[in-house]
């Protein structure tokens, strides 16, 4: 198996194919990157920027660059020595546009009698023999129904027609009636949908790959890719929506030849892959919280907890665990009560359960998952847990629960494997997706993977879970930032220097919302410090994020029935930071204070993670500071010719200072080939032994095996540093003589200051010169 040292993600779409890609190859290989990592590439519903949304999984998608494009992206990556991985979409295919989805547009033609029928997960019985198509604005839109062309149309929207249900100078409402499908309104999607979807997208519906034939044909391509040499690796995005993960993996593992295999999987903390899953590791969410939390200071936990209870007008601060069990419930009782609903329909009826009490303890246990979802019998004890929990906070529920925990465990019945692939719905859309807007006391912790009630981390709490990921997960990716991440890397870096500046926090907080209010305190929070962390941003970028976050908190505004009232002055306090030159000042201000050590830690963190054990990946464009938020503004266009001239400036010998752009290039481009170089220098870890006053705000490791190898060195808490008296004889114990591939400053073996090895940049990058 060829396994990647490093990745370099491109997000691949219509305004950057893969001849694009091809064309950056070489920039890549010169970065130091050891393989091209793109997004998904089959086709997709016309117009899509992330390509998640697969309508044809048989081609290479034309917008994107077709089976040419991958050609040469391929052999483009060969000549530069590069592996490539990509990124598939096993779990749901795209079906907003029937008529660009040839397996939609049979089954809604056939009905049951479609071969696809049972590619996609329908619960006919339920919809009295045909799909529930949630598309009208009302049920009473049947009138705006036309036929043009053999096909029945709402307004832009297209479906097939049965054969024999149709002849000239018939309504359009009767011969809706007679299809294999119904057409109803989008509203009624929530408890009355009978397809599985990807979480609550009604346009992206589930797909069963555990059928042989269906994974057949919905991987003949992706095969192709490894018989012909094309790709190396791939990524599985939402492996947890699948009936049979561990067994999908077995059998993509043996159609790709034994290739290097990602899974998406977020682990929440203390939670293991499980074994038995095929597979290298996962995409690296883990680590991401691990790093962030080194940079977070735990003396302002008690404070951040202070201002988020005033925030919220209350005695204390918000209770997370409380708070995720009610936002699980909403997601559970709302947006995705249809597929809570299906599960209540499989309990057996020698249960002699309602429905709706069936419904109801469900939804409860799901509710009480302190994890995405079990892979019975792997985790039953998980599940027994969180049955008792669920017992233990309704005990009207007690007796019901007792009668369903059988059913529950039974790993060959259609409940207990539909209600795995269930509940790590409810928690995608109850945490990442609601809780994450509404637990605000600092922005760094919600991240895609994190536990925000893990406040910070020590060097020690560190250095023993790096360890442990070397040991076990040698091979799983590492990250900072995705296309998934709620800020990037760089956002979060600044965000994080909060917690070392508690009083200017506050006070920059009372200015801006006497200013410009945002009539909601926890919400009001993100947005001041995402606006912080992003900065300087454009106004439209801005607006999209804070209307995003209100939405998606769902306690002042939401997406289905939005308050236009509240709507209008967050528009108003974001339009402010523009137009009115005290909050401009404030604003600029604040970041000004924030920036050198917003700048440190984001130098800090990007060593840490390029170095630590993990294959680590640079999302695109992040070599340069980015200060992006939550898709899809961090799918922006990259400037690849800056990056590239700028690397050239570098190699030249140019030494950036370190609050320049340049200086974050210069640290991932040579880890980059350090790793990718002198593989030998990285074949353990152990921490570097670090002492004096300012021990505390220095992370160093060795990752030598036998005999010493390459050693990272960052600075964290660089506020709380400057204002103590900055290194105070601090010194770092070198173990040989040392060459810093940053500066080129040699260091003989022994006590070197810290503040001599630290002198240029936060950060530095030591190699073996005996």
């Amino acid at each position: 198996m060829r396994t990647p040292v490093s990745t370099y993600r491109l997000q691949i779409r219509p305004s950057f194919t893969l001849q694009d890609a091809a064309e950056v190859t070489g920039y890549l290989r010169s970065l130091g990157a050891d393989w091209v990592y793109v997004s998904p590439i089959l086709t997709a519903e016309e117009g899509s920027d992330h390509g998640y949304d697969v309508t044809d999984p048989s081609t290479v998608d034309p917008a994107r660059g077709g089976p040419e494009g991958l050609a040469a992206l391929s052999q483009a990556a060969r000549e530069q020595g590069l592996g490539i991985l990509a990124d598939i979409v096993p779990n749901h295919m795209g079906v907003a546009s029937p008529g660009q989805n040839a397996w939609w547009w049979d089954l809604l033609k056939e009905g049951r009698a479609s071969k696809y029928a049972e590619a996609f997960d329908v619960d006919w019985d339920f919809g009295g023999g045909k799909i529930r198509i949630p598309i009208l604005g009302s049920d009473d839109d049947l009138d705006q129904l036309t036929i043009v062309d053999g096909e029945l149309h709402y307004y832009d929207h297209r479906l097939p027609l049965a054969e024999g249900t149709y002849s000239d100078g018939e309504s359009p409402r009767d011969v809706h009636a007679r299809q294999h499908y119904e057409l109803v309104g989008w509203r009624r999607a929530d408890a009355e949908l009978n397809y599985r979807r990807f979480f609550a997208v009604n346009t992206l519906a589930g797909v069963r790959v555990e059928i042989p034939w269906v994974f057949d044909e919905s991987h003949e391509e992706i095969v192709r890719w490894f018989r012909e040499g094309l790709v190396d690796g791939l990524r599985i995005d939402h492996p947890d929506g699948l009936a049979d993960p561990e067994g999908y993996l077995t059998r993509l593992r043996e159609a790709t030849g034994g290739a290097y295999l990602l899974v998406e999987k977020i682990l929440e903390p203390g939670e293991a892959l499980p074994d038995t899953f095929d597979c290298e590791g996962t995409t690296g969410y883990d680590a991401l919280a691990d790093v962030d939390r080194l940079f977070v200071d735990p003396a302002a936990e008690e404070y951040l907890d202070s201002l988020d209870a005033r925030l919220r007008d209350a005695e204390a601060p918000a209770d997370y665990e409380a708070m995720i069990h009610g936002t699980k419930r909403r997601i559970a009782d709302g947006i995705l009560r249809s597929e809570i609903l299906r599960l209540a329909r499989l309990v057996p009826e020698a249960a002699q359960l309602s429905p709706e009490m069936a419904a109801d303890a469900i939804a409860e246990v799901i509710c009480c998952f302190p994890i995405y979802r079990t892979y019975l019998p792997y985790g039953q004890e998980i599940l027994l847990e969180s049955i008792n929990r669920a017992a233990e906070s309704r005990e009207d529920l007690k007796a019901v629960l007792e009668d369903l925990t059988p059913y529950l465990l039974d790993t060959g019945g259609e409940l207990a494997r539909r209600f795995q692939q269930t509940s790590g719905m409810v928690m995608a859309k109850g945490v990442e997706d609601t809780a994450f807007f509404r637990y605000t006391r600092l922005g760094t912790l919600t991240e895609v993977g994190a536990d925000p009630t893990e406040f910070a981390l020590s060097t020690q709490d560190f250095h023993e879970r790096m360890a442990r990921r070397h040991a076990e997960l040698p091979l799983s990716m590492t990250t900072l930032s995705t296309h998934d991440t709620k800020r990037s890397e760089d956002a979060r870096a600044r965000i994080s220097v909060i917690s070392e500046a508690v009083p200017e926090w506050e006070l920059f907080l009372g200015t801006v919302q006497e200013l410009a209010p945002i009539p909601d305190g926890p919400l009001a929070a993100l947005v001041w410090q995402s606006i912080v962390g992003a900065w300087p941003a454009d106004r439209s970028r801005l607006q999209s994020y804070a209307l995003k976050a209100a939405r998606e908190a769902g306690n002042s505004t939401n997406w289905t029935d939005p308050n236009q009232e509240f709507e209008r002055h967050l528009a108003a306090a974001v339009d402010a930071a523009f137009d009115a030159p005290e909050v401009a000042a404030a604003i600029a201000n604040f970041v000004a204070e924030l920036e050198p050590y917003g700048t440190s830690n984001s130098l800090s963190a990007k060593l840490i993670q390029l170095t630590m054990p993990g294959v680590p990946d640079v999302y695109q464009g992040t070599e340069f500071r980015d200060g992006s938020l939550t898709d899809p503004d961090n799918r922006r266009p990259v400037d690849f010719q800056a990056r590239i001239a700028a690397l050239a400036d570098v190699d030249k010998g140019a030494k950036p200072a370190y609050t320049e752009e340049a200086a974050k290039l210069l640290v991932v481009s040579r880890a980059l080939r350090l790793r990718r170089d002198r593989p030998e220098l990285f074949g353990g870890y152990r921490a570097v032994d670090v002492h004096g006053e300012a021990a505390a705000h220095v992370v160093a490791f060795d990752r030598g095996s036998d005999a010493p190898g390459a050693v990272a060195v960052g600075t964290r808490l660089p506020k709380r540093l400057a204002a103590d008296g900055g290194w105070r004889g601090t010194a770092i114990e070198l173990a040989t003589n040392v060459r810093d591939e940053l500066t080129g400053a040699t260091y003989s073996a022994g006590a070197v200051p810290v503040a001599t090895l630290l002198g240029q940049y936060p950060v530095a990058l030591l190699v073996p010169t005996d």
